[in-house]
């Protein structure tokens, strides 16, 4: 595809709502026009949606404002990464926390506006978080993570006044009202959309954006692509420098690869990581970030309410079978941390993710499968996310010829990008690979999420453990160091043991861009912010 094919294309598929790019000074048209291609894009443009999925979250982080958002510091590389120990203004330009340590007041700004050009009001605020605890799913989960739990803990003081009340001392509380779930919605704007059926209208914000966000939505064709428009009356920070961005759908990496190449794209990400390596190696006009994700694995997940996986021996038995060199080899060309080969199963250390004892060890394998009752073997079904192909269908051929070798003959289900999440939410399943990474780097999180009775969405083993739902409990509440550090360790040797997932590796998350594009950072949910871009 050449560029003014791709750029006719996309000046195309907008429609009216977007200007012609050829009016655009070529001068202007590249330091104001980004072109973005991935594999998949957003399926939802609300993050409070069911099966809403990872290009989304970038939606909620564009469009939308939230009360606070994270300083930034040198990371890994010298890579610009988020700081999640430092919060900074969005909405809120300032917040006091009372003297008990119990409350905190926002004072919000007072020349904000949403899209439409109707004021901010801490009524939106209101409106907008007792909508993320109410309605259930990912988004209420998520605010519970920081005990935001009850529409009784939001108040809406005066027009620019804005109180949180807290269920408990909690160290995540603050952090968690600067993550995409609890962003400000344009409450008119959406009630007018509710009926009684939908009473947060949430068909109706699936394919509208009722924010106020640094970039306005311009158009949003599934499965084809999304352009964003600068919001020029942008007040929440510094209005970015790129106008216009227009992300592309291109399910082929080499296709993207190819554009990329020729200079017709300016971003991709979710490549295969051999082109990534392989960029990173040739030194020449594609610079390439690569950043550790924080609290994030690859890993194999089993279901554990139905046979044969409910039974922690023969979920060993899978975790000695798994050819961990091959996978890191092969399908993530070494772009990962390898979390398998400790000296046992024991925690050690207070960081997550961190490697397991377990390795390839085929003997020892089929001695569990014999100690299961399962030495004849069994069929199964080994499914991945499509929207992850590039590492998770060569890892799962792997698998399969591995789990093989021990009587587990498995076919592979590719799973599309778009229905992943809610295929997750039916959790029946038998045995996936998958990545998770949760958003704020605490081990408790992390467990809260994946390993947690509650049995969240991210729990996709559905397991369940009252001592360990007792240990991530105590850890999420503890001021005492010891008591902490007993806590962690006492749920990661659970979860070693039990196995109900197997940890692979801990992913990278790597970005191309043309040698002309500035001001990158990386942020936890693993989609650029734009926000910060320019083009030289």
């Amino acid at each position: 595809m050449k560029r003014r094919d791709f750029i006719a294309s996309t000046g195309a598929a907008a429609g009216s709502l977007l200007l012609p790019l050829e009016i655009l000074a070529q001068g202007d048209r590249r330091k104001e026009l980004l072109i973005v291609a991935n594999e998949f894009g957003p399926n939802s443009l609300d993050i409070h949606t069911v099966g809403a999925n990872r290009p989304s979250y970038g939606v909620s982080w564009l469009c939308y404002d939230r009360l606070m958002t994270f300083g930034k510091k040198k990371g890994p590389g010298g890579v610009t990464t988020y700081d999640y120990t430092k919060l900074e203004p969005e909405l809120a330009e300032s917040w006091e926390m009372a003297k008990d340590g119990m409350s905190v007041t926002f004072k919000l700004r007072r020349n904000a506006k949403f899209h439409d050009g109707t004021p901010v009001t801490a009524k939106d605020v209101k409106w907008s978080f007792d909508r993320a605890v109410t309605v259930g799913g990912f988004p209420t989960f998520q605010m519970k993570a920081g005990s935001l739990e009850d529409p009784k803990q939001f108040t809406a003081v005066d027009d620019h006044t804005f109180r949180v009340d807290f269920l408990r001392k909690d160290k995540l509380t603050m952090m968690d009202m600067a993550l995409p779930v609890p962003c400000v919605f344009n409450s008119e704007l959406v009630k007018k959309n509710a009926t009684k059926e939908d009473p947060w209208a949430l068909n109706w914000t699936k394919g509208n954006v009722a924010g106020g966000g640094a970039y306005k939505l311009e158009s949003w064709k599934p499965g084809q692509e999304v352009i964003y428009a600068r919001f020029e009356d942008w007040k929440s920070g510094k209005l970015p420098k790129i106008r216009r961005v227009v992300q592309r759908e291109i399910p082929s990496a080499g296709n993207r690869r190819a554009l990329m190449e020729k200079g017709d794209i300016d971003i991709t990400y979710e490549m295969p990581p051999k082109d990534f390596s392989e960029w990173a190696q040739a030194k020449g006009n594609i610079q390439v970030f690569s950043t550790p994700i924080e609290n994030a694995l690859w890993y194999v997940g089993m279901n554990v309410t139905r046979p044969p996986f409910n039974n922690p021996k023969l979920r060993q038995a899978v975790a000695y079978a798994i050819p961990y060199d091959k996978i890191m080899d092969n399908a993530m060309y070494k772009r990962a941390t390898a979390m398998w080969g400790d000296k046992d199963n024991k925690a050690s250390s207070l960081s997550w993710p961190q490697a397991t004892g377990y390795k390839q060890d085929i003997v020892k394998a089929r001695a569990l499968m014999k100690e299961a009752g399962m030495e004849a073997g069994f069929e199964t079904t080994l499914s991945f996310d499509l929207g992850g192909a590039t590492v998770g269908e060569p890892a799962c051929v792997l698998l399969v010829e591995a789990l093989a070798l021990i009587g587990i003959r498995a076919k592979i289900e590719k799973v599309p990008g778009a229905n992943w999440r809610a295929q997750l939410l039916k959790k029946d399943m038998p045995m996936i690979l998958n990545r998770f990474g949760g958003w704020l780097n605490y081990p408790e999180y992390f467990f809260f999420w994946c390993y947690h009775g509650q049995n969240a969405v991210f729990n996709t083993m559905s397991y369940q453990n009252p001592e360990m739902d007792k240990a991530i409990e105590a850890a999420r509440f503890d001021t005492d160091a010891k008591k902490y550090q007993q806590n962690v360790h006492a749920f990661v040797n659970m979860a070693f043991e039990d196995v109900p997932r197997v940890p692979l590796a801990q992913p990278n998350f790597d970005v191309a861009m043309q040698k002309s594009i500035k001001g990158y950072s990386y942020w936890f949910h693993l989609q650029p912010d734009y926000r910060d871009l320019e083009k030289t």
